[in-house]
């Protein structure tokens, strides 16, 4: 297994539950302050290792009216202040090749995002930069075809490679996760992070925009980290039902802790157990 240091905790799927947590997009400086401070106390007073996860920029929404983010340059001061702040690390997304070494100087993971997980520019442009980088596993790849993005990115002399689970697409409007995926992704020798966030997602579900369950985050984020992975990836929002990106997914902020404490207590339960090789 190639588990992955990261200041003073190690990321694997046999190791201590990695939390990738914070907000959707970055919608204001002091926001991301508030959220990334109840996400810190939480995790602390937890015992969960985590990392801060902000966007600067969500290129990909469904309309040309929806909000992106503050950009580049002032998403990675936020980013940067978080970081220095509450010394913890931080993740942000990228989109274009040119992103990738100036990100990679604020974050220690850099993220590709689902769609864009098999552009070969962007992934060995990620590569080249010495942060851990977290590949969304796309909606319309099958689990076992994650190897060839693994193998894009280590022949560009990288393999400090997390993959997160995110769902498949079914049919319109709709995402499925498959709980096989998981054992899947952990054959291939990564840590596996689940984003139980985006798995909710209802594609294009509000015409305009998408839609969410948040109503299943934590049954679902219980079937996921029941197989034994090394983390899970969640946004959540003081006022989800006007956040400016996938509010319909998002857990409320004050519901963060007792919603964290199930899910720790499951990690350590599952990884405490002996492992069968059942054949």
């Amino acid at each position: 297994m190639n588990d992955i240091q990261l200041r003073e905790f190690t990321i694997g799927n046999t190791q201590s539950l990695t939390l990738m947590g914070g907000m959707n997009v970055l919608e204001s400086r002091d926001l991301a302050l508030r959220v990334a401070e109840e996400f810190k106390t939480v995790s602390d007073k937890l015992h969960i290792n985590y990392i801060f996860k902000g966007s600067f920029d969500k290129a990909n929404r469904s309309s040309v009216s929806s909000f992106r983010g503050p950009g580049i340059e002032e998403g990675l001061k936020i980013l940067q202040e978080i970081s220095d702040q509450f010394n913890i690390p931080v993740i942000t997304d990228i989109h274009e090749p040119e992103q990738a070494q100036l990100v990679s100087e604020v974050c220690e993971v850099v993220q590709i995002p689902a769609f864009l997980a098999r552009q070969t520019d962007l992934v060995v442009a990620a590569a080249q930069t010495n942060s851990i980088l977290q590949f969304k596993k796309p909606q319309f790849l099958s689990a076992p075809e994650m190897k060839n993005i693994i193998e894009k990115c280590e022949s560009a002399g990288n393999n400090k490679i997390t993959l997160c689970e995110r769902g498949n697409s079914f049919g319109y409007n709709n995402l499925i996760v498959d709980t096989l995926n998981f054992q899947i992704l952990k054959n291939l020798n990564k840590p596996t992070i689940f984003d139980v966030t985006h798995s909710l997602q209802l594609p294009g579900g509000l015409g305009n925009a998408a839609g969410g369950r948040r109503e299943f985050l934590l049954s679902l984020a219980k079937a996921g980290i029941s197989q034994g992975i090394a983390g899970l990836f969640l946004e959540a929002h003081p006022d989800p039902d006007n956040a400016k990106c996938d509010g319909p997914c998002a857990l409320r902020l004050e519901m963060l802790e007792p919603f964290l404490k199930q899910v720790k207590d499951l990690d350590d339960f599952v990884k405490a157990q002996e492992t069968l090789d059942i054949k």
